[in-house]
């Protein structure tokens, strides 16, 4: 099999990040010290993907400066842009088809760039390639799957539900919730309506499952996490800060306190903390637990802060706690 390309989707307004959304699009949110998008690219670097797509719109411009063509990652990164509306993601991938599909007949993958994940996809690429798959969706158990529209796959590993669309078997089978992760084989973007902005799964995903085949599965328990709200991006970062997620494709430290950071005397941080580099944590601050202080933040003197994310650069000069501090928040 051809290696596979890759798309990142990245054009989202991140509408519910609220005002966070106005300086940063949603991909472009750090993780110690390393944007949400260069993580998926780094993931994919890590699982053998030299090509990518990433699509953009809503602060596009940072995203491109953020990967640039990608050589300094060893990949090659192109830009589909999306000017006006959002195409939503069957559109995307039908504006993007050309830098996709170069005729060769190598898979797909597509993956949010908003996530953080463990996924190993060598094999899923297994799993699409035995089931001779059109598309192969990964999916994950998970409390309120049947909130969002649950999708369920038959011992076989063939999926036989789909919003709200059984097939004998489907009942027994485990509520599933997508991850946003899938394989494609490159005529499986001929189902995608050729106007409009399209939800993929609303149309080439029903068109496939109401064939009767061509649609597999695979489900993980590997960590996933997405971080589309305020809430979640700081229960992301405490998941990695509490040592909940692997990430042996990291470029940086993933917890602790950088060697170019300075703390002032009787500064305490907590062990689930990440501090960048020069950052300059005050005399007497107490750093922790589950706190985020990017490169070049200050931190005032006795300031303390508990659940808290804050961007490079920013001044801090009073507590803080459950909240996410960027630029003129400090």
């Amino acid at each position: 099999m051809n290696a596979p390309r890759a798309m990142i989707l990245a054009a989202g307004l991140g509408t519910r990040l609220g005002d966070l959304s106005a300086v940063r699009p949603k991909p472009m949110l750090p993780v110690c010290g390393t944007p949400l998008v260069r993580w998926v690219a780094l993931w994919l670097r890590s699982q053998g993907v030299r090509e990518v797509v990433v699509n953009l719109h809503h602060l596009g411009e940072q995203i491109e400066a953020e990967l640039g063509d990608g050589s300094k990652l060893g990949m090659a990164i192109a830009y589909s842009r999306e000017d006006g509306e959002i195409l939503g993601t069957g559109g995307a991938l039908r504006h993007a088809r050309h830098l996709l599909d170069d005729g060769s007949g190598a898979p797909i993958v597509v993956v949010n760039g908003k996530i953080l994940l463990e996924l190993e996809l060598a094999r899923v690429l297994a799993a699409h390639r035995a089931a001779r798959a059109e598309a192969t969706m990964v999916l994950r158990p998970d409390p309120e799957a049947e909130r969002w529209g649950s999708l369920r796959v038959d011992a076989a590993g063939q999926v036989v539900g789909l919003l709200g669309a059984h097939r004998p078997g489907a009942e027994a089978a485990e509520p599933l919730m997508f991850t946003g992760v899938h394989v494609l084989e490159p005529r499986f973007l001929d189902r995608i309506p050729p106007q409009g902005p399209q939800c993929v799964i609303r149309t080439a995903y029903t068109e496939l499952f109401h064939s009767g085949h061509g649609l597999a599965g695979v489900v993980t328990r590997d960590y996933w996490w997405e971080h589309s709200t305020v809430q979640r991006y700081l229960q992301g970062v405490a998941n990695v800060l509490e040592g909940r997620v692997r990430l042996p494709y990291a470029e940086r430290h993933v917890r602790g306190v950088a060697a170019g950071a300075t703390l002032g005397a009787g500064a305490h941080v907590d062990p689930a903390a990440w501090i960048g580099e020069g950052a300059v944590i005050g005399a007497g601050a107490h750093v922790g637990p589950r706190v985020q202080i990017g490169d070049r933040a200050v931190i005032a003197p006795g300031v303390r802060l508990r659940d808290a994310i804050v961007w490079d650069g920013i001044d801090v000069t009073r507590d803080v706690e459950c909240a996410v501090l960027s630029e003129g928040t400090g």
